[in-house]
């Protein structure tokens, strides 16, 4: 396997730093996201190799091209890992939770080889339980799997922490150590619904977090996505900027109080 073309990110890298200047932005304020080998093996099927772990390997090899053009261009890598969450109910439904561990410590250490040379601190990992408007009562709990995802390299860490079934999952930050380095980036507006979060409430969810591990741990974002899959509107448009506008102010009154 190889990654037939190398310059085919190029235009979107050449892009973006026009975008941000004309925001008043730097390239250091902006992440790309990037797909984790573990979630390309998990949506495409192994045609071609003798065992899943060849396959997620040769796929590490491969999308390290694209992982080292992100950082050459001046911006972070955001390595996006449903595999490791949604694989759960998704792919692995039918194995047991040790056997869906093992997949997660497998693809872990995929993405560690692909990153050997990359600065931890330019590079940041995304969870997620799958960015759809369903029930997800099979979800795989952070608590499960928390301890493997603090093994990958890049220091920021993002994951779902405001919808129904993972906004209590705050306490788990209680129960372990961070990496010296390591910082969380936790979504504290829920992606699906077309609710507009009151800025209390955001600024709430993230005063839970800065008492745990420190604001200058905590990175607000709302990476998961608006709209994850090209094609695929869940929520208006015109509630999507209320939504972010409601992030930004939560934000603002959380750092009062830091």
């Amino acid at each position: 396997m190889a990654y037939r073309d190398a310059r085919a990110a190029q235009p979107d890298l050449d892009r973006l730093p026009r975008a941000l200047a004309a925001a008043g932005r730097s390239t250091a304020d902006a992440f790309v996201t990037a797909a984790f080998p573990g979630v390309i093996a998990m949506s495409h099927a192994n045609l071609h190799y003798p065992t899943h772990v060849a396959y997620v390997a040769a796929l590490a090899d491969a999308m390290a091209v694209e992982y080292r053009a992100v950082i050459a261009a001046g911006f972070s890598p955001r390595l996006d890992a449903p595999d490791l969450e949604m694989g759960r109910h998704a792919a692995w439904a039918d194995a047991s939770l040790t056997e869906f561990r093992d997949i997660v410590a497998l693809h872990i250490a995929a993405l560690n080889q692909a990153t050997a040379s990359l600065p931890p601190e330019r590079m940041r990992l995304h969870l997620c339980w799958g960015n759809y408007d369903g029930p997800h009562h099979h979800d795989v709990p952070m608590r499960d799997i928390v301890d493997l995802v603090l093994t990958a390299r890049p220091d920021g860490l993002s994951f779902e922490a405001a919808n129904p079934r993972h906004a209590h999952e705050w306490r788990v930050w209680e129960e372990v150590t961070l990496p010296d380095a390591t910082y969380l980036i936790p979504v504290v507006i829920d992606t699906t619904p077309n609710d507009i979060e009151h800025p209390g409430l955001v600024a709430e969810r993230l005063t839970r977090f800065s008492a745990i591990v420190g604001p200058e741990r905590i990175v607000v974002s709302a990476d998961c996505g608006l709209s994850p899959i090209a094609g695929y509107e869940p929520i208006d448009p015109d509630i999507a900027w209320a939504k972010l506008a409601a992030l930004v102010e939560g934000a603002r009154r959380a750092s009062v109080t830091w």
